[in-house]
């Protein structure tokens, strides 16, 4: 007989995978806009966040969210690593020193520990001014569909799983904001370049991630609206506004590519 513990714990991997794998393999079917917009909706971290609140209470919850902000905030070094390398080298050569810059990234914000205002001022410039060096790189497109080698879901589901099996297992011992900054790792991002890149090219790939800059902001802010909401409203109403937040978001950077694209000559 399984242990109940362990039989929830294995629902919620299950559960934060099949949400994973279904939104990554829409996020494949599209352009680089829309992938990288589908890509930078909380369908990771959500739901590893629901599972914490699950457990913890609305102080856990705020602060495991600006831990989460400055995880995102750490996507940006991560990007412009990526996208850069990625135009001459290939996958393991542009993904591990990105998600090297990332791991760095994350521990200083961590011992500095910034308040969320000035991680807010920080994720607007910062990724503003990514999106700006981005614009060379942002229209690459690949020279043919691609295809998907048979390990592509399995790998993927994986890795969301045992993400969501370690935030929530160990999520008592290392505290609200390393358990924020473990539920924000770039999970999406790293397996869409693991299996993009192999199939559909370097700078096609960097369009993918160059794109999600501003969904990424975006994102950023959503953790914001969590952190200063969580305790006065409670974790469910705050974590809702923040997905709201998001998806009006990117729905409107949406529109905005697409009035773009009809305004160009």
């Amino acid at each position: 007989m399984i242990d109940p513990w362990l039989g929830m714990l294995l629902l919620k991997m299950a559960i934060a995978a099949a949400i994973v794998v279904g939104c990554s393999l829409l996020a494949e079917r599209t352009g680089p806009l829309v992938a990288a917009l589908i890509a930078t909706l909380p369908i990771s971290a959500g739901p590893v966040y629901v599972f914490l609140a699950l457990e913890h209470d609305p102080a856990f919850i705020a602060a495991g969210a600006l831990g989460s902000m400055a995880a995102n905030l750490s996507n940006s070094g991560l990007a412009l690593v990526y996208v850069l390398l990625a135009q001459r080298r290939g996958t393991v050569a542009s993904l591990a020193p990105g998600l090297a810059m990332w791991f760095t990234i994350a521990i200083v914000l961590r011992q500095l520990t910034p308040p969320v205002m000035v991680m807010a001022a920080l994720t607007v410039a910062v990724f503003s001014g990514l999106h700006i060096l981005f614009r060379p790189y942002l229209a690459a497109r690949p020279a043919a569909p691609p295809g998907r080698p048979w390990y592509a879901i399995p790998l993927r589901a994986a890795c969301v799983a045992g993400l969501a099996g370690m935030v929530t297992t160990i999520s008592a011992r290392v505290g609200p904001g390393w358990s924020g900054v473990l539920a924000a790792f770039p999970i999406v991002l790293s397996s869409l370049i693991a299996m993009l890149q192999p199939r559909i090219g370097g700078p096609a790939t960097a369009a993918v991630i160059a794109n999600s800059a501003l969904g990424l902001l975006g994102f950023g802010l959503a953790l914001g609206l969590v952190h200063l909401t969580a305790v006065p409203l409670g974790s469910w109403p705050a974590l809702g506004l923040g997905l709201l937040l998001c998806i009006g978001w990117n729905l409107g950077l949406m529109a905005i590519g697409r009035r773009a694209r009809r305004a160009a000559p």
